[in-house]
């Protein structure tokens, strides 16, 4: 029938399409040499989706069949409720976020309105009475510092994944297993790791394989820990515990000063994030 066959077209190019779109970025020489075969792939994709999204709008009058052609889930993202809320932090969030953006989409194939790596705190013992933690402002208003936090990015990830993403982490400490902005200091900027759990979480013995790797070390943090500078240590919280407050809108997406600026693109990626609700107002002061 009909609808038999259009099921069967939706699988396909579903499953062709999420193949693609899930292959591993290449670089230098060996991405020149493949431009050709890979935009050819990419004329295949297109001519796929583009034949399978008419036949099943205009043919056979079924919306969400096109629409889930054209817009295929990544292959590891996974879906909202299977997905775990962790932060990791080590200097300015800034270049955190920027690092972690990029590990969603070379590890979860994720694409610009699936990215959940946004700037926060986490760590601290308290918020202020109306359960806000905010970025330093000269109205003294729930300044993160006074209240014990650090600054951290949060996403939100399959549980599966930790292990890859704690391995990112590690990446981003110096060779001698110091943070790359050493000229911030203060518990404002310690190396800190929010799990479900803490130390008590599933994956816990590969984050710490991770650590152990790069000759780091991870202690279970108690809130309002001091700085780590020096001290090759991370500590590691119980999000329970110690939850993750996303930060002011203008903190995210936004250049640092540890790498030439991101570019326009990317710095835009916080008004789309706003406008479909992924940042939150925060009540704290702010330019938007």
């Amino acid at each position: 029938t009909k609808i038999s066959a259009l099921l069967s077209l939706v699988a396909a190019t579903t499953a062709s399409v999420s193949a693609y779109n899930a292959k591993p970025s290449l670089s230098g020489a060996t991405a020149k040499a493949a431009k050709p075969e890979a935009a050819a792939a990419a004329g295949r994709r297109d001519f796929l989706t583009s034949a399978a999204t008419t036949a099943a709008s205009l043919a056979f009058g079924l919306p969400a069949a096109a629409s889930l052609i054209a817009n295929p889930q990544p292959a590891n993202a996974g879906a909202p409720s299977d997905l775990t809320d962790v932060y990791f932090g080590v200097g300015c969030f800034w270049h955190i976020q920027h690092e972690f953006v990029e590990a969603e989409r070379k590890l979860l194939g994720r694409g610009d309105k699936e990215l959940t790596s946004l700037t926060g705190y986490a760590g601290g013992k308290s918020t202020d009475k109306e359960g806000r933690v905010c970025y330093h402002n000269f109205q003294s208003i729930a300044d993160y510092g006074k209240l014990g936090h650090g600054e951290v990015v949060g996403m939100k990830l399959p549980e599966s994944s930790i292990g890859d993403f704690a391995k990112e982490y590690f990446d981003l400490f110096t060779p001698k297993g110091e943070r790359v902005d050493p000229m911030d200091r203060g518990g404002e900027y310690r190396s800190l790791i929010g799990l479900p759990g803490g130390v008590k979480n599933p994956r816990y013995a590969e984050v710490e394989a991770a650590a152990t790797a790069k000759g780091m070390k991870l202690e279970e943090g108690k809130g309002n820990d001091p700085d780590t500078l020096g001290r090759k240590l991370v500590y590691v919280y119980d999000t329970a515990k110690f939850p993750f407050y996303q930060g002011e809108a203008y903190h995210q997406f936004h250049n640092d000063f540890q790498s030439p600026a991101y570019g326009k693109k990317y710095n835009d990626l916080a008004k789309e994030a706003v406008e479909d609700g992924r940042v939150k107002v925060t009540g704290c002061p702010d330019r938007i």
